[in-house]
């Protein structure tokens, strides 16, 4: 079972006790979860405090510690220094793979990440054709910048007409910001895991982000984020609820297309890394990208 913890309540102690993360509050015990279930840790409560036996215990098992800042944005994210049985020969790999492996990589994560947002668009009946028709244009390492066309059309429909995508706005933007942190500590616990480093990014390159490769193998699958944000902020309004976060947190359990099965979105990702990794290390470029879920699927997220 893949299970996302998020902590957001002041007092909180967590610690490692024979096999299970423990939360405590006032030295007694409130609840515990199986490490092996776990596949990220959220911390929203500044006053939250955390073992370093549990930090080194998550570690082994490439659990990522995520702390988040008051709009639900990652301000800092702990992960293990060694994910790989070939780390070393794979790391070399990513930084020298050859320019064209990488443009044509890019290329392809956009393509399917277009794809995902026509169905999205799909789903709630909203007109999809020009992006069904964008995803045909992107070149390689998308140079005429079709990604952002696409963007502009897909956000008033998908949130509409007044919707700006803002992280430090408090509307549904917020919701967008915790779903999209689930899914980057995800994303980079299956980068180390397949041996490479989540610094080097395909596209995103910014040198204050540690992540750019998280936040590129990500890209494919915010849709799902964003139609259950949508449903949610509809229902609920943009509060970052117990609900929300329970809503988002299940999406990574979400089975989706790939290949000839079907494979939960925290496998999915898990396949991408690795086919990345593998086309390094090969120089032939292969990646398991993933197709998007039914209609019915996806109008139903967050619901």
């Amino acid at each position: 079972m893949d299970r996302v913890i998020d902590i957001a309540t002041e007092g909180r102690h967590l610690s490692r006790e024979r096999g299970f993360l423990k939360v405590s509050e006032a030295g007694a015990e409130i609840g515990r979860v199986a490490l092996d279930e776990i596949t990220a840790v959220i911390v929203h409560a500044h006053g939250a405090t955390v073992s370093g036996h549990l930090l080194a215990e998550l570690g082994d098992r490439g659990v990522p510690v995520v702390f988040c800042a008051s709009n639900h944005t990652p301000r800092s994210v702990l992960m293990p220094i060694e994910g790989h049985h070939a780390q070393g020969g794979r790391l070399r790999a990513q930084w020298q793979a050859k320019a064209p492996m990488v443009k044509q990589a890019w290329k392809q994560v956009v393509i399917s990440k277009i794809s995902m947002q026509a169905a999205a668009l799909e789903a709630i009946a909203a007109p999809h054709a020009p992006l069904t028709m964008m995803a045909r244009a992107v070149t390689s390492g998308d140079s005429t910048n079709v990604e952002a066309q696409a963007a502009r059309y897909y956000w008033p429909l998908m949130m509409g007409d007044n919707f700006r995508r803002n992280r430090d706005v408090p509307d549904v933007n917020a919701i967008l910001n915790y779903g999209y942190t689930v899914l980057r500590a995800a994303t980079a616990r299956a980068i180390v895991a397949a041996g490479l480093h989540p610094t080097i990014g395909l596209h995103h390159s910014n040198r204050g982000n540690a992540f750019a490769l998280a936040d590129d193998l990500m890209e494919p699958f915010r849709p799902l984020v964003d139609c259950a944000a949508r449903a949610l902020a509809e229902r609920n309004g943009p509060q970052v609820d117990t609900e929300a976060k329970q809503t988002l947190a299940r999406l990574i359990a979400l089975d989706l297309p790939l290949g000839d099965s079907q494979s939960p979105v925290s496998v999915a990702i898990m396949k991408l890394a690795t086919s990345l990794g593998q086309s390094f290390e090969s120089g032939k470029l292969s990646l398991s990208l993933p197709q998007p879920p039914d209609a019915l699927t996806l109008a139903g997220l967050g619901a």
